[in-house]
This record gives C-alpha cells, sequence and structure tokens, in this order.
C-alpha cells in the first residue's frame, strides 16, 4: 500500500472522535474518512496529536521486547552466533567462519514461531557496547543468524558486560528507545560518528538540565546512553514531561469506542518533528510507552523556541508526501523497507510481505 494512501486521507478535528471499529482485509485500501487526527495533548513544550484509524490484524507480530523477554530471541555480537545456527533434515555441515565483533553488527536470531518486528531506534544494552537499531525490518520465524545493522551509542566501552556478549532491552533499567534527534542520526546520516556526536550533545544537555550538581556530574561521566536516560534525577526529569502525556493520551483512547488509535504526531516547541504510525493499536501500545519517553527526552534536549504548533502545521507536515528520490530494501516475502525524500522531510515505510498480510506495520516521517 502506497504511503501517499495511507496518510493522504488524515482528518483533523477538534475535540475527541469516536471511529468505528473495523478490521481491514489484507491488500484492502481503507477510505479516506476513517483517518481522525484527535485534539493535541501539551506537556510543557512538548505537543503531541493521537491519529485514529482503522485496523490491520496485528496480533502475529512478536516486539524485541517480548522476544528477548521470552528468551525466544537472542541478541549477539558477531562472531558468537556459530552455535544458533539451526540445522534442518538433510543439509550439509557447513564450516561458518568465526568473526571478530564489530562496532556496526550484531546478530539476532528468533527462534519463535511469529515474525519478529524491529524498529530503528529500539536500544539494546549488554555485549561490548549498548546499540541502536538503525533500521526498521521483519524477522521471520525460526529464522536462521540475521545481521542487523546497528549504531553504537555507547563510545566508552568495548569489553563484555558481566563476561557476556548476550543483549536485552532494559540492561540498566526501563526498556528505551532513542530520541528522535538520536534516532535520526541512525536511520538517514546512517554514520557512526554522527551518532556518536549526538548521543554526546544530549548528555551534555541533560547533564545541564537536571539541575543537581552530584547528578550532573554523574550524567556528564556516563559513557552509555542508557545510563544517561536511567539516571535518577533525569529519569525524573523526563517523567515530568512524559507522565502528563501518557495519563491524557490513556485517556483518550479509553474513550475511543474500540481503542482506534494507532500513532502520533509529534512537535516540539511549536515545530513539528517526527510521526510515528502502525499498522494497528495493538501495536501502539505496545511500543508506547518507550516512544512517549524519547519524545519526552527530545524537548528536554531541545533548546530552539517557536510558537504553538496547530491542527493545520500537523496536517500540512502529513499531508506532503510529494518525494524527489525513493529506494527500497526488500527481503522477498518478508518485508519492504522505502525511503522517501522530500523537500524538508524523509519518511521510513515498512510493509509486511508475508503471508496474509500485504499492509504497511510503521511508518516514521520526520522533519529534516
Amino acid at each position: 500500500m502506497r504511503l501517499a494512501v495511507v496518510l493522504a486521507g488524515i482528518v483533523f478535528l477538534v475535540g475527541v472522535a469516536i471511529v468505528v471499529p473495523c478490521l481491514i482485509e489484507a491488500g484492502e485500501v481503507p477510505p479516506a474518512s476513517t483517518y481522525t487526527l484527535l485534539s493535541p495533548i501539551r506537556s510543557g513544550n512538548l505537543t503531541v496529536f493521537p491519529v485514529a484509524s482503522k485496523s490491520y490484524e496485528t496480533s502475529e507480530f512478536l516486539t524485541l521486547d517480548e522476544g528477548l523477554r521470552s528468551g525466544d530471541v537472542v541478541v549477539t555480537e558477531a562472531g558468537q552466533a556459530r552455535g544458533l545456527i539451526r540445522r534442518r533434515p538433510g543439509q550439509p555441515d557447513v564450516i561458518h567462519p568465526v568473526l571478530d565483533a564489530e562496532v556496526n553488527r550484531l546478530v539476532l536470531v528468533n527462534n519463535s514461531k511469529r515474525p519478529l518486528l524491529l524498529l530503528a531506534g529500539e536500544i539494546v544494552t549488554g555485549g561490548k557496547q549498548d546499540r541502536v537499531i538503525g533500521k526498521d525490518r521483519i524477522v521471520p520465524p525460526e529464522s536462521d543468524p540475521v545481521d542487523l545493522s546497528v549504531f553504537c551509542v555507547e563510545p566508552g566501552r568495548w569489553t563484555a558486560m558481566n563476561g557476556k556478549n548476550e543483549f536485552n532491552t532494559a540492561g540498566r533499567g526501563a526498556a528505551l528507545f532513542a530520541a528522535p534527534a538520536v534516532r535520526s542520526k541512525a536511520m538517514v546520516a546512517k554514520d557512526q560518528q554522527q551518532v556518536w556526536d549526538q548521543v554526546r550533545n544530549s548528555q551534555r544537555v541533560m547533564s545541564e538540565a537536571v539541575g543537581v550538581a552530584g547528578a550532573a556530574t554523574e550524567v556528564q561521566a556516563e559513557t552509555s546512553y542508557a545510563g544517561v536516560m536511567n539516571n535518577r534525577e533525569v529519569d525524573k526529569k523526563i517523567n515530568d514531561v512524559a507522565a502528563p502525556i501518557e495519563h491524557n493520551y490513556e485517556s483518550i483512547i479509553h474513550q475511543l469506542r474500540d481503542k482506534n488509535a494507532v500513532g502520533v504526531v509529534v512537535a516540539v516547541n511549536g515545530d513539528i518533528i517526527w510521526a510515528d504510525i502502525f499498522a494497528s493499536t495493538q501495536l501502539l501500545q505496545k511500543y508506547w510507552p518507550k516512544l512517549v519517553r524519547s519524545y519526552a527526552t527530545e524537548a528536554i534536549i531541545t533548546r530552539a523556541k517557536s510558537g504553538e504548533v496547530t491542527a493545520k502545521d500537523a496536517q500540512k507536515f502529513l499531508d506532503n508526501l510529494e518525494a524527489r528520490h525513493e529506494t527500497a530494501d526488500i527481503e522477498p516475502g518478508v518485508y519492504r523497507q522505502t525511503e522517501l525524500t522530500g523537500d524538508g522531510f524523509k519518511v521510513f515505510e515498512l510493509m509486511s510481505l508475508l503471508p496474509k498480510t500485504g499492509f504497511t506495520v510503521h511508518i516514521a516521517k520526520m522533519a529534516d
């Protein structure tokens, strides 16, 4: 399904809208009238517009948090996955070279019977360094080891944590999503140095923002992005911004007849910066606790001041989909990730090509 079709019909209403629930058959294009942007939720300099829509059936998809928690998904350093390769009946033994660990490469195995959804910006902690996933993708059920495109978000460690090279998403506290500023460097720039520069900038600004001398020193000394975000004073600062947004969002969700919110449009200091839209309410709800904290982090580290964002501004951001350049990364029968470049924006669209799907699972749009 083309992204323009998915988003062009978003309509902005004042107040909370009630959307008639419906599941869409794979391949069916929803009518434009099913997309509704709800009234903005504001907390300090952060503004979020929830987006409501009809939903696809996405219960089969496994998130990274779920997979790592259950043990069905294993993420490890390159060179450590040899024993994870599954031998299938009748296949000859194959000699796999043992590779050294690499900064921008991890290996993942999905042992579950469900397809795994990975989103750019998810942070895994552990191994020799904490990493951020660089692109959206789907990993099929019971997969062989898959090379992941990642970027280091801990420029100061290259030793296995606790003697182990495996990863989780909550090794130092709450599971994390990188703030949009860091996320965009991994997705768009695809440059390790730019990711490191943004991590250090976030660290510096956060150390100034906490306003507590001892905590500021701790934040400045911390080399891990996850460690900075999970610092007690930083966590409190993020919660001050995130909690009202999360609470109001949940209130709005409960007012909908069948929980039809599938995404959000995000503004900081009056400027639209980002949109995350999912194929279903279920997926948004799974990612929401991590996403809202990432948006709150962005609000804290963004210094520029502007006016108040309006629904008209948000509508213009979403409707502007005229791309000058388009590229696609395809794994036949599994997924297609399309990158659209326009004047002042980038869009990343992940479409599932698995049986009984054929719909867009996640859309990320960012302002340049």
